[in-house]
């Protein structure tokens, strides 16, 4: 039998779309659905798209144990109503099917609910309004129904939350978003430069510039056959690095908020600044904004402007072990946090979690690991996990991550140090090759991040498609807060901290 995937071995690749077969969509049901039972193996991204006549369907599984990524294919007519749906056997693949649905009306047989995910102005079904979103529902006159949003009271994005409570006990959440819309996908693989589609990616998800960044200049380095020197390699690993340790201190800092712990807050915060200050000094921007372009950097970094960011590291790295130790071991913080929003690792396996939502119930998946990018693929990085997936564990991960990822910039800073040359300039007249599939893969602060990219016989974008870590995890969410109190709501919803924009785009 005719191999019905193409094997893609490394992080980041463009291959020949001619080369990733187009089989028939029994067949891709099967292997697909074998390959998912799999617990070292989950989907990166699914998604079709019109292409001449037809629609072509794109499916991305990565192999967390090989490093290999699997493209799977299959073509189908405008006119197709209707597939046997892969959510009956892999749980995880229902917001990849119901987005397909949404997008292109086709319907998935034996899905338990092919209900809305974004509300993208181009969907299939105008009808399908956010006034009109079926809520799951319980029919009871001893429960109550409490709706959150999509306004909060503070500087959050919209997004709307609606329990069903027998009392204070949680007994169904469900998460409706789609208010946060602006296009990204349409852009990218529309008529823009060079340099409005790096400026576009760093917005993404704001607080995952320099992610959301290098997953786009990745993509389209390997369609125009850029590598990039070494020593850029490690400049974009330190700012990732650099972003993760920033979002970590200042999720810390929320966390201690909603538990009313308010010096573990204000000293959190004012530790935040002290890094977003230092990317800031590297760059103009306190979020990395600029900072990451396609084959070279307008920011190189320079011998004052790193022994000054060891000094912040140091003097952060510090005060942050002090604080934390504080934090967890005020008895009021620690029953608040432990045994609150519990995800167990059969729940995370199940719905295809990725990045902290998977680390924190023991599943060590990170792509710095298992498919690694830049320099970390010289520079190993062993996934820090806790075990109970709690609120607690998310709060210890941050604090123990936190701590890995300013040891890791010490020692890439060493390096950087030996390297001869320079990191170059940006590339903004990139000629893209014809006819290929672009993926790049990216451990962003919340998890992992896809990138894949799709040109035409002229080496002309044709479609972009983003996954953001928040596209997995929401659903952790809805089930961290079941048979809890609707009061321990804030502190489960920071202790994910999933981006509105970055599913919605």
């Amino acid at each position: 039998m005719d191999k019905s995937y193409l094997e893609i071995e490394n992080n980041p690749s463009a291959v020949d779309l001619n080369n990733v077969p187009v089989i028939e969509y029994d067949r891709f049901y099967t292997e697909v659905s074998d390959l998912l039972r799999d617990g070292s193996n989950h989907c990166l991204s699914y998604h079709g798209f019109e292409r001449d006549n037809d629609i072509l369907f794109i499916c991305l599984i990565a192999d967390d144990s090989s490093g290999k990524i699997r493209a799977f294919s299959f073509r189908a007519g405008r006119e197709l109503s209707s597939v046997k749906s892969l959510t009956t056997q892999c749980p995880a693949m229902h917001v990849f099917e119901r987005e397909i649905h949404e997008n292109l009306g086709i319907d998935f047989d034996g899905h338990p609910w092919l209900k809305p995910v974004r509300y993208p102005f181009n969907r299939k079904n105008r009808d399908e309004m956010m006034d009109n979103y079926p809520f799951y529902r319980i029919g009871s006159e001893e429960l109550h129904e409490v709706g959150v949003g999509p306004i909060h009271a503070g500087v959050i994005e919209p997004g709307h939350f609606r329990f069903i409570c027998n009392g204070e006990k949680v007994l169904h959440l469900e998460i409706h978003l789609g208010y946060q819309h602006r296009g990204i996908e349409n852009m990218l693989s529309g008529d823009l430069s060079p340099l409005q589609r790096c400026i576009l990616s760093e917005s993404i998800a704001g607080d995952t510039s320099v992610g959301h960044s290098i997953a786009h200049v990745q993509a389209i380095e390997s369609l125009s056959g850029i590598e990039p020197v070494e020593k850029l390699q490690i400049e974009r690993s330190i700012a990732l690095e650099l972003e993760r340790i920033a979002v970590h201190i200042g999720d810390m800092a929320a966390l201690c908020g909603d538990v009313a712990y308010q010096l573990g807050q204000a000293v959190c915060e004012a530790l935040r600044t002290t890094i977003i200050n230092s990317t800031q000094n590297w760059c103009g921007n306190r979020f990395g904004k600029g900072l990451v372009r396609t084959g070279g950097t307008n920011y190189p970094l320079n011998d004052s402007l790193l022994a000054s960011i060891l000094k912040t590291l140091d003097d952060t790295g510090r005060k942050y072990a002090e604080i934390t130790e504080r934090i967890f071991s005020v008895p009021s913080v620690l029953a608040r946090f432990e045994d609150i929003g519990t995800v167990t690792a059969a729940q995370a396996s199940s719905i295809g979690a990725v990045g902290m939502a998977a680390r924190t119930c023991g599943i060590p998946r990170d792509i710095r690991r298992s498919h690694p990018f830049q320099y970390f693929r010289r520079y190993g990085i062993n996934p820090v996990t806790t075990g109970s997936g709690d609120v607690l564990a998310r709060a210890r991960l941050r604090e123990l991550e936190v701590t890995q990822s300013i040891k890791t910039i010490k020692d890439l800073a060493e390096i950087w140090d030996h390297q001869e040359g320079d990191a170059g300039m940006p590339v903004y007249a990139e000629k893209l090759k014809p006819g290929m599939l672009a993926v790049s893969l990216v451990e962003g602060w919340r998890g992992e991040i896809c990138h894949s990219v799709l040109t035409d016989s002229r080496g002309k974008i044709v479609n972009y498609k983003v996954k953001d870590p928040s596209f997995h995890n929401w659903m952790a969410l809805a089930l961290a807060v079941r048979n809890q109190e609707i009061s321990d709501f804030p502190v489960c919803n920071k202790s994910f901290n999933l981006s509105y924009c970055g599913n919605d785009l």
